[in-house]
């Protein structure tokens, strides 16, 4: 019977342990970010979504509401989306850098590709360093 126990003992700390180190993939962890970045902006929550940018872009942008208003001006389809989904990841240097492709289906009905980039900071957390946006020509639609 403690035979029993033991397996079932090894069997949940392996469990868990795989749903840990899935948890800490810094692929989902700024896949996460950025999905909750879209979020605030759709509700107009300046303050969290300047949570998650970078010090270079806070150095640029030292207010939330500057940082703000130049993503309303300038980046409109990621700060008011009709739909997105992710496409390709990359992660470059062990993690050090991460690049998500976000294709966006603009409220206009026009296609774009946001190619985001992911900096790992001194304390290991992630942060949005930049953003290039670019209109998909390719689209055919359905």
């Amino acid at each position: 019977m403690r035979a029993f126990f033991a397996v079932v003992i090894l069997c949940a700390a392996s469990l868990l342990s795989t749903v840990s180190a899935r948890a800490e993939d810094p692929i989902d962890t700024t896949r996460t970010m950025i999905e909750e970045q879209i979020k605030a902006f759709l509700k107009d929550d300046a303050e969290t979504a300047y949570s998650f940018a970078a010090p270079g872009i806070k150095a640029i942008y030292p207010d939330k509401n500057l940082f703000f208003a130049m993503v309303k001006k300038s980046y409109e389809p990621v700060y008011h989306p009709g739909n997105y989904a992710f496409g390709r990841s990359r992660s470059i240097d062990n993690g050090a850098l991460i690049y998500h492709e976000v294709l966006i289906s603009g409220r206009d009905g026009r296609d774009w590709t946001a190619i985001y980039q992911m900096t790992r900071q001194p304390d290991g957390s992630y942060r949005i360093n930049g953003v290039q946006i670019m209109p998909d020509a390719d689209s055919k639609g359905i």
